[in-house]
């Protein structure tokens, strides 16, 4: 695969060869896919963690009618 990423992405690239991150442009693309594909898990866990917090809030507020185990259960018996 060639791929023309252009000026300012082509001189990063070389900048972090040089520094030794990495030893060639295969691997600082490589290193730089990991490293957006956990921050894009970062981001979704963030979100779910606050929808936790917003759904927990509501019940709090009493918003939100909750259930207990039992009582689902007892009711399916019905």
């Amino acid at each position: 695969m060639n791929i023309n990423l252009g000026v300012p992405y082509e001189a990063t690239i070389k900048k972090i060869i040089e520094k030794g991150y990495a030893g060639n442009q295969t691997e600082v693309i490589r290193q730089a896919l990991m490293a957006y594909e956990r921050m894009l898990e970062e981001e979704e866990l963030q979100l779910v963690h606050k929808a936790v917090e917003f759904e927990m809030q509501e019940i709090e507020a009493g918003k939100i009618k909750i259930h207990s185990f039992d009582e689902i259960k007892k009711s399916l018996r019905q």
